[in-house]
């Protein structure tokens, strides 16, 4: 989420002359300084986890959890891969090494190189839970041994761009010539779906999140003056311009 926060922040800063400063590195990152009391709002493309908020009662932080927009997760290879449909169950025996050639799925008699965000990106848990282990809190699965964690999705699209053997996966806000989105179907004999706005919002594509904010108790002051131009209709477009999708008005925040 940190280009996003950057462009809100300039946008904010210009219309108010409140200075914001953005720090990145993952969710978890901004998680534990909101836990921390380091930082005003934590940035999060997860929900926190049991442990986070356990941590937050034992210090006496009130998380509240703001929905500032909506992802699709693309699943992402290079143009000329002629790999364009997967089904998730395929998705995930990609990512945890069971399936390690592309000929096992109809493409080239090649090996597989797989690219993943590292442990500390919200969309390295998300893709985790959601996709590797569909969901079930109870799942064991992990990403194989052989995926090169890389420190940004700007690194796995990149990457994509010069390797035809590669798959990854990163926000939608990312996609661009150089890399082909995958269409993915939640199982055999369902829809192929493109990661795209509308099907975002329409909950068709299987890979989708809410982007979040966190602060500590209800926001008061330039805190939550920045909160509520990030859900304005100005920020919004903000959403929109970033490659992320607006909160439709159905979400309800606190």
């Amino acid at each position: 989420m940190v280009n996003l926060c950057q462009a809100w922040a300039e946008a904010f800063m210009a219309k108010t002359g409140t200075p914001v400063a953005v720090t990145g590195g993952g969710s978890g990152v901004g998680i534990a300084s909101l836990l921390n009391g380091t930082c005003d709002i934590a940035a999060a493309s997860r929900e926190m986890e049991g442990k986070e908020l356990e941590q937050a009662r034992q210090k006496n932080i009130q998380p509240r959890k703001f929905i500032v927009g909506l992802d699709g997760l693309a699943v992402v290879v290079n143009p000329r891969n002629p790999v364009s449909r997967l089904t998730l169950d395929q998705i995930a025996d990609i990512f945890t090494g069971k399936i390690t050639r592309w000929d096992q799925v109809g493409g080239r008699k090649e090996e597989i190189v797989l690219l993943s965000r590292e442990v500390n990106s919200g969309t390295h848990v998300y893709f985790k839970e959601h996709v590797l282990r569909r969901g079930k809190k109870e799942g064991t699965e992990e990403f194989s041994s052989e995926a090169l964690l890389l420190p940004s999705s700007q690194d796995i699209a990149d990457q994509i761009a010069h390797n035809e053997k590669a798959i990854g996966y990163y926000g939608m806000g990312y996609l661009n010539a150089t890399q082909k989105a995958i269409a993915v179907a939640k199982a055999p004999g369902k829809p192929y779906v493109e990661p795209r706005v509308e099907t975002v919002l329409d909950g068709s594509y299987p890979i989708s999140r809410p982007l979040l904010m966190y602060t500590n108790g209800e926001p008061t002051g330039a805190v939550k003056e920045f909160l509520d131009f990030a859900l304005s209709e100005e920020g919004q477009q903000i959403v929109k311009e970033q490659d992320f999708v607006p909160v439709p008005p159905s979400v309800k925040n606190p």
